[in-house]
């Protein structure tokens, strides 16, 4: 017989984060990824049909409605898929006994604080996006005795869209651009995310988690940094949230505080920047 290997079934596995999980599938685990086509989470009898077939040991919902702007003037959606999805799949999930670990976000907060956010501190969402992600936690947490919430901020990684991808795409048509330097935050690498993830769902540690890489930057300084660590001379700008107006307002802070990751003895991600250098060198071998 050989070793027992656990079943993690990942939603969202066609996205930046939901990819990423897929490729720690190894002896110890079995990881099987459902992207929209396979899984609609919005669907309730879909959800129950699938999870009770893969029977797995946990569950890492990592996918999401995450068009932040557009969530502004498609409001049912976002909550149909962020609310109504996570309840689905809490239901499925405690047909079988299986643990869920729900991917939310520093948008459930409000962004106007000046220390870091800690787990439990009052969400205040202001766009319909962190509305309908904290609404989702809200229902995983009623429903759920099997939980853990996870949020994090500023997720780039080498699948998908991201600004680390947008400011090396600009910067090989531009010589200059300008980056907002009035949002703080930490730059999260899926890798870095991913491998937390799999980690704490094989725990009972159930509960809310803040996970990002440590220390904390603005869009600004991650910019500098991006062209820095790619040998690039362009040019950035600081420019204020205000010069570049979008439909969702965005967090001007949103540094979270890791305790429960201290509190429950796991290892702290490593600092953005060396994320950041680890996943240029992946790009780019």
């Amino acid at each position: 017989m050989g070793e027992y290997k656990i079943t993690i079934l990942v939603t969202g596995a066609n996205g930046q984060l939901g990819r990423e999980l897929i490729g720690f599938s190894d002896q110890r685990f079995r990881i099987i990824g459902f992207g929209r086509l396979e899984l609609d989470v919005t669907n309730l009898a879909q959800c129950r049909a699938v999870v009770a077939e893969v029977h797995p040991d946990a569950i890492i919902h990592a996918g999401a409605y995450t068009a932040v702007d557009k969530a502004e003037t498609d409001a049912d959606e976002a909550y149909r898929v962020n609310a109504i999805g996570t309840r689905n799949l809490t239901i499925a999930a405690n047909e079988i006994g299986a643990k869920l670990c729900y991917v939310s976000t520093d948008y459930v907060f409000d962004g106007m604080g000046s220390l870091p956010y800690n787990e439990y501190d009052n969400t205040n969402p202001q766009s319909v996006y962190g509305k309908s992600k904290r609404a989702g936690e809200v229902l995983l947490q009623s429903l759920s005795q099997r939980y853990f919430i996870v949020r994090t901020s500023w997720v780039y990684g080498k699948y998908g869209n991201n600004f680390v991808k947008t400011m090396l795409k600009l910067a090989s048509e531009r010589d200059s651009l300008s980056v907002v330097h009035d949002q703080v935050g930490s730059p999260t690498y899926t890798y870095d995310l991913g491998r937390f993830l799999i980690e704490l769902v094989q725990t009972e540690a159930y509960g809310i988690y803040h996970a990002s890489n440590t220390e904390t930057c603005t869009w600004y300084e991650f910019a500098q940094a991006i062209f820095e660590e790619s040998g690039l001379s362009t040019k950035v700008e600081p420019c204020s949230t205000d010069q570049f107006p979008r439909p969702a307002p965005r967090p001007a802070y949103s540094v979270m505080d890791h305790s429960a990751i201290r509190q429950n003895g796991f290892s702290q991600l490593r600092p953005w920047r060396e994320g950041l250098k680890a996943f240029l060198i992946d790009l780019n071998s």
